[in-house]
């Protein structure tokens, strides 16, 4: 698949030049004189689907004027609205910070609609598209995942690529925005470890407000600015989307009682702060709130017919418990220690019956036993997890990462000698220790992880989990601690924007971690310097395209080669697809 940006500019054009007919508009108010038509600036978007509803979402605010704005909403199944079959009224209310949002209910399965709101003066809205789950007859899926999505860091060419993939629905998996303000020191706009100093000025992306985000206005606001991005406008209005938050919505490697970037010295209460990230995403996503009395639980589950269930988790903010150790060789916090090897073993090898590392939870027992349980009734052919974090075992042979900090020449030569082992000796590569880097994600809580697939090992379902969070792309195999058992496979997409391995000078990391760098290595099991991966990419911008059929689920690793500049091209760099036996092959 190949395509250019210029192939969007007319159907995006007409799509967005609704927002600006609402200017024209004036109609008679009240005794307090003539009412303004309400602004659009956002869009439209839709989301969390059903076969029989789908929420609606729009953001409409009179300017220069601080008030609650009463809308119309209509459902219609062709775009010029001449067959309405659904419509209501809604509020932008000043307390949502003028966002409104409608559970369309009564809908029919498999079906596809257009959606618009319109203002007391008859200002509207852009008209977007929306679809309802599949019947129970589906064949086939065809969806998109996306992750990642730093405003400073480049253009948005991948959510304009997603608009003519053929996706039906849209999953987000997490960091939708960054918190990060304007300082270089943390990931910021002129980070030249990350992108080259000045890009985000030099692009014209440089965020707002300019501090890290902490107040209800400062969400709202970070927000606004990157729904006013026309990219991600046109693929909200496109399709509805399926989203959960991961970190960075909130504020970097936060967990369920603090973060690693928030001070309370200068922040304030982290309870307020987590709580107010929470009303703010509720506001601005199309959501439906499971529990409108608890903000923070967001987990729930899709049934795309009889082809497979989608159960969307919360691996960051619902119930997990403080990281326990850093990335290797660098703390997460001053609390944080980098770990070491031997600690982290102990906390594998059972005492009296029970592991040390067991208390180390990803999510709540209530949300476990939520998702077990669900797994084990399904009855649809796929068990899919929509998570943020990378879940298979990434661990590193021990002298590889000794290595790395010594020289480039010496990481390059510690690589290709473990491969040749590995290649020649496969016993004795067994035997050189590994060493997991990101204790941020799975790895950093590996008796949580076993015990969660251990359970759905038992259930007998076919599992397989989408995840974010890296940005890099991954295929990797789920296996039980000892690699002795595939449970399942994980489909990892890489970032839209945010920098991956490049950033700390890994762009050509892949080959070795996949074996690909020895010939005959590419995609064979276990033949790269991580043993549970089969393929990944360290280096390119892009998402997941995945169709799930009753025998195969595939997954194109869709990149594009630019994100600095709004000329671009994107291409498929990978497919993989894997049938029933839970067997990959690649292309």
């Amino acid at each position: 698949m190949t395509q250019t940006s210029r192939r969007h500019f007319l159907t995006k054009s007409a799509t967005l030049a609704a927002v600006s007919s609402s200017a024209a508009l004036v109609a008679c108010g009240d005794s307090n004189g003539p009412l303004t038509p309400a602004q659009f600036l956002y869009g439209v978007a839709s989301g969390d689907p059903l076969a029989d509803r789908v929420m609606l979402w729009t953001h409409a605010k009179r300017p220069n004027l601080e008030s609650d704005v009463n809308l119309t909403w209509q459902v219609a199944t062709d775009n010029g609205f001449t067959n309405i079959v659904k419509s209501g009224t809604v509020m932008a209310s000043i307390a949502a910070g003028n966002t409104a949002k409608v559970d369309a209910t009564g809908l029919t399965a498999g079906t596809t609609y257009y959606y618009k709101f319109t203002d007391e003066t008859g200002a509207a809205s852009l008209v977007g598209t929306t679809r309802t789950l599949p019947a129970l007859t589906v064949t086939s899926v065809k969806f998109a995942v996306f992750s990642c999505t730093l405003y400073s860091a480049g253009f948005f060419n991948v959510y304009e690529s997603a608009l003519s993939s053929g996706a039906e629905f849209a999953v987000h998996l997490g960091d939708y925005i960054y918190e990060y303000g304007s300082d270089p020191a943390k990931f910021g706009n002129t980070d030249a470890t990350t992108t080259p100093a000045g890009t985000a000025v030099s692009l014209g992306r440089v965020v707002s407000p300019t501090n890290d985000i902490v107040s209800l206005t400062d969400y709202r606001t970070r927000y606004a600015l990157y729904r006013s991005d026309p990219n991600l406008q046109a693929l909200h209005a496109k399709m509805p989307w399926i989203t959960v938050w991961d970190d960075h919505e909130f504020t970097n490697n936060a967990y369920a009682t603090g973060a690693q970037n928030h001070n309370t010295a200068t922040q304030g209460d982290w309870a307020t702060r987590k709580a107010t990230a929470a009303k703010v995403y509720h506001e601005w996503m199309p959501i439906r709130t499971p529990d409108v009395n608890d903000l923070f639980k967001i987990y729930r589950k899709f049934d795309f017919g009889t082809l497979f269930s989608l159960h969307m988790v919360d691996t960051r903010i619902e119930g997990r418990t403080k990281q326990v150790y850093g990335w290797y060789g660098d703390p997460l916090e001053p609390t944080i220690q980098p770990y070491a090897w031997a600690d982290y073993t102990a906390g594998l090898t059972p005492v009296g019956g029970v592991y040390p590392d067991a208390a180390n939870k990803m999510m709540s027992d209530t949300q476990f036993t939520w998702l077990t349980g669900n797994i084990a009734a399904a009855t649809t052919t796929w068990q899919i997890m929509g998570n943020q974090d990378i879940m298979a075992k990434l661990w590193y042979p021990a002298t590889v990462v000794a290595a790395f900090a010594v020289s480039p020449a010496a990481f390059q030569t510690a690589m290709m000698s473990y491969l040749t082992l590995k290649a020649t000796n496969p016993t004795a590569a067994a035997a050189v220790p590994k060493v997991p880097i990101n204790m941020d994600s799975w790895d950093g809580y590996p008796i949580y992880r076993e015990t969660l697939l251990q359970t759905i090992r038992a259930t007998g379902k076919k599992f397989v989990t989408l995840s974010g969070d890296s940005h890099n792309a991954w295929f990797n195999d789920l296996r039980t601690l000892n690699g002795a058992t595939k449970v399942g496979v994980e489909f990892a997409t890489t970032s839209v924007t945010a920098p991956g391995y490049e950033s700390a000078g890994l762009a050509d990391l892949a080959p070795y971690i996949d074996g690909s760098a020895l010939a005959g290595g590419a995609n064979a099991s276990r033949a790269g310097l991580i043993d549970d991966v089969n393929y990944v990419e360290t280096k390119r911008r892009g998402y997941l395209l995945m169709t799930v059929t009753a025998t195969n689920v595939k997954g194109e690793y869709v990149f594009v080669d630019n994100v600095r500049s709004k000329t671009y091209t994107a291409s498929v760099g990978k497919t993989v697809t894997v049938n029933t036996s839970m067997v990959p092959t690649f292309s």
